[in-house]
């Protein structure tokens, strides 16, 4: 219903109107009345406040978007009861937008929106309006809020925020297989009329594709699609506001479908027969052919398995896949021979090896193809007639002697002859020559099986008329053993006999070894050689068993008495002809301990105790004679240095030289008689009386009481007493020629208190009477102790 703005709806109320350019209508803005205000006290009454009733009242007003008129706008009117129509009443505007968007005249109050609005942008505005007194500026009205609304009309097309889109869907997929979902968005009010409300349809695409018009679900519309045919699809979705009516705006977008491979194709050969040649000179397992079956899948649905379904090809050649090329590389299991066979048929099979069950009713997904293999003929080396041989020759056979012979052919039509010959590279060469024409094997020197056992020779067959291609063989050659070697005692070391040893007592056990090789082991026969006397110390016990045993034939052997002792040993082997051989073992006399162990003998104890082998000795005693020639180098050093020419008062020393000068042994008892040189006068008296034992000391009191008899002898010329003993020991002929004295520690005579030495003492330690000692005090009671228990025994036996 359309209401005059000049209309009003109470003589105390205000009319609101407003005017729509669209559609021509007035809006009636209801009239709200003021209703009394309470307020709540804190004792609980309620104070009720009475107020005047309000001259004018608004809600909102509408204001339609994208205005493009010359002209301001118009929203609406605002106007007071108090308002008498004379210009007195004042009405301001104030909030968002006021003054600059929308504005009011003061004098009527109508409002006016200066520029075109985007509801897209800002849908609503809040604003504040307010009636004044002109001449006092004073409020009429208190003042009110009222929120202008911005009408949308339809000024956005549908877009499609995530395009273009990329999908893919299985190829052959049956009518309405989903592929993808598109969705478009509309910046219009979908709350108010049909400007947002979206419909979907397919502009490019058809008939492959359909959409769903209200999901924009994309789906399949033709089945069976092909890829293999056509791969890629690029569908244009289009999106229309107003529910697709006309004058709606719309959006498009493209989605780009591919379809992705199954396997519904089988592999195909090319062609059904092939042809290959192959030189009979082709390396067993080295490719020597390709073939490929064409699959139009892709990835695994075109992965193809290859394989020889027919024996004859089957036993010579295999067929593998090359994962990269897909082809089926062919190679040889076996060598090939013109000369045997020269064709071969192979019917080769192609296989997918991932299948689809559901296109199954397709037929079977392998296909096969014949291929024949043309053999070459090429000139091959000669071929032994074995891959190996082993020769046998005696030992000690003479040079020329004929081991044994090899034999090779030319494999070929021609049958070429054959020329023989040894590696040069190889050691062989000097015990072996070979026939060039027979390949007899034969000695060029007599062979030692103890030296070497085995000989290892290669030879070389080449053709006369080709001789660049030749083969070789391995030839091993055993050297056979014949008795030529006499047996021996196995042991080096000395036989360790005891000198507790008894009449029977089994000294060792020996065995022997022989060099030569027995089929059925080694037997030897022990004896003591016929030719000797009886040994009276040793006698030989064959134990049957390829050992013997020494035995004592006495008892209490003396390693002082002889401490070496020889036993020959006769061996004989059981070989044919039989061979003996005589071994010497050397028998050490040692002493034992009780229970038969054996102590180790002279020098040998230090040696075995101390583990040393000889090289260690050897290193042991270089460093003994390089310390030696160090010492050696210092003294003469320390000789050259001049001494001093005046020397000090102070530096009083004594020197005593030692003369390493060797006695006369046990039985010189007269030339060094060291009591002559520490008491001349007491060997003066017992010059003549060496054999008459001295009277024993008295004992004579305190020590300091008994004085030595060189105090009381005049002191002699002790130089001229060796004088004197020189001459008479030269002019003495009834001894040997002992010309040489030392002198031990000459102390020299005048003492007062005497000597404690033993040296001029003439009595034996058995007759020393050592009670004197106890009456020096407690500090000599313990020694004569001592040497009280020590004498005691003595003179007891």
């Amino acid at each position: 219903m359309r209401i005059p703005s000049t209309s009003c709806l109470c003589p105390f109320l205000v009319c609101l109107c407003f005017i729509q350019r669209s559609y021509g209508t007035g809006h009636h803005v209801p009239v709200k009345v003021p209703s009394k205000n309470q307020t709540k006290l804190p004792n609980g009454e309620t104070e009720v406040h009475h107020r005047p009733k309000r001259g004018w009242i608004w809600n909102q007003f509408f204001v339609l978007e994208e205005h493009l008129g010359p002209d301001a706008q118009y929203v609406g009117k605002l106007h007071s009861n108090s308002d008498k129509g004379d210009g007195t009443v004042r009405y301001i505007l104030s909030g968002e937008g006021a003054g600059t968007i929308f504005i009011i005249d003061e004098v009527t109050g109508d409002i006016h929106a200066t520029k075109s609005l985007d509801r897209e942008r800002k849908s609503h505005y809040v604003l504040h309006a307010q009636a004044l007194d002109r001449n006092t500026e004073e409020a009429l009205e208190p003042k009110s809020e009222f929120i202008i609304k911005v009408q949308d009309i339809n000024d956005n097309a549908p877009k499609f925020p995530d395009g273009p889109f990329v999908a893919s869907v299985p190829e052959m997929s049956e009518v309405g297989t989903s592929v993808l979902q598109v969705s478009a968005s509309d910046a219009d009010d979908p709350t108010y009329g049909n400007s947002a409300r979206i419909v979907y349809s397919i502009l490019l695409g058809q008939p492959y594709f359909s959409v769903d018009p209200k999901t924009g679900i994309i789906r399949t519309a033709l089945a069976n699609m092909d890829r293999e045919a056509r791969e890629h699809y690029a569908v244009v979705v289009q999106a229309k506001d107003m529910a697709g009516q006309v004058g709606g705006l719309s959006g498009s977008t493209t989605v780009n479908i591919t379809l992705s491979d199954v396997n519904d194709n089988p592999p195909k050969f090319p062609q059904k027969n092939y042809q290959l040649y192959v030189p009979e000179s082709a390396q067993e397992g080295k490719p020597v052919g390709k073939i490929k079956a064409n699959d139009e899948d892709l990835g695994i649905n075109a992965d193809i398995k290859y394989s020889i379904i027919n024996s004859e090809g089957a036993n010579t050649f295999s067929i593998s896949t090359d994962r990269d090329t897909r082809e089926g590389i062919l190679s040889l299991k076996k060598s090939l021979n013109y000369e045997r066979k020269k064709t071969y048929t192979l019917h080769i099979e192609g296989v997918n090896t991932h299948t689809d069950p559901r296109f199954s009713y397709l037929g079977s997904f392998k296909d096969t193809a014949t291929l024949k293999i043309t053999v070459g003929d090429v000139d091959e080396a000669p071929v032994f007639s074995m891959d190996y041989y082993i020769l046998d020759v005696y030992e000690n056979s003479p040079s020329g002697t004929e081991v044994g012979s090899v034999t090779a052919r030319d494999p070929d039509s021609r049958n070429s002859p054959v020329r023989y010959f040894m590696d040069s590279k190889e050691d062989g060469v000097r015990y072996f020559r070979i026939d060039e024409s027979t390949g007899v094997i034969r000695t060029t020197q007599p062979l030692d099986r103890e030296d070497m056992p085995w000989h290892n020779i290669t030879v070389m067959a080449s053709e006369v008329d080709n001789p660049v291609l030749f083969s070789h063989v391995p030839v091993t050659v055993q050297v056979l053993d014949v008795n030529d070697n006499p047996p021996e005692i196995a042991t080096d070391e000395d036989v360790i006999v005891c000198e507790n040893s008894r009449p029977g007592q089994v000294i060792q056990t020996i065995t022997a070894l022989d060099m030569d090789d027995f089929a059925n082991g080694q037997r030897f026969s022990f004896a003591l050689p016929n030719q000797l006397p009886v040994n009276p110390n040793f006698t030989l016990k064959d134990n049957e068993d390829s050992s013997a045993s020494i035995i004592a034939r006495r008892r209490r052997f003396s390693q002082l008495t002889q401490e070496l002792y020889e036993l020959p040993i006769v061996v004989w082997d059981g070989g044919e002809p039989s061979l003996s051989g005589t071994s010497t073992l050397t028998l050490r006399v040692c002493p034992c301990q009780r229970h038969g162990k054996v102590r180790m003998c002279q020098g040998k104890a230090f040696l075995s105790s101390a583990g040393l082998s000889t090289g260690a000795l050897i290193a042991i005693l270089l460093c003994i004679i390089i310390l030696l020639a160090i010492v050696v180098l210092f003294i003469t050093l320390r000789r050259s240095k001049k001494e001093p020419l005046i020397i000090s008062e102070e530096d009083v020393r004594e020197n005593v030289v030692t003369y390493d000068d060797e006695g006369g042994g046990e039985e010189d008892t007269e030339a060094f008689d060291i009591i002559a040189l520490r008491n001349p006068a007491a060997a003066e008296e017992l010059k003549f009386r060496r054999d008459i034992r001295p009277e024993a000391r008295k004992h004579c009191g305190p020590a300091p009481s008994c004085r030595s008899p060189s105090v009381e002898v005049d002191e002699v010329d002790v130089h001229e007493f060796i004088k004197q003993k020189l001459v008479e020991a030269d002019m003495d002929t009834s001894v040997p020629p002992y010309d040489s004295l030392q002198t031990y520690a000459y102390e020299g005579q005048g003492s007062p208190t005497g000597t404690i030495s033993p040296l001029d003492s003439t009595r034996t330690h058995s007759e020393q009477d050592y009670n004197y000692l106890e009456e020096w005090g407690p500090e000599f009671q313990k020694l004569a102790e001592l040497y009280t228990e020590v004498e005691s025994p003595e003179v007891t036996t």
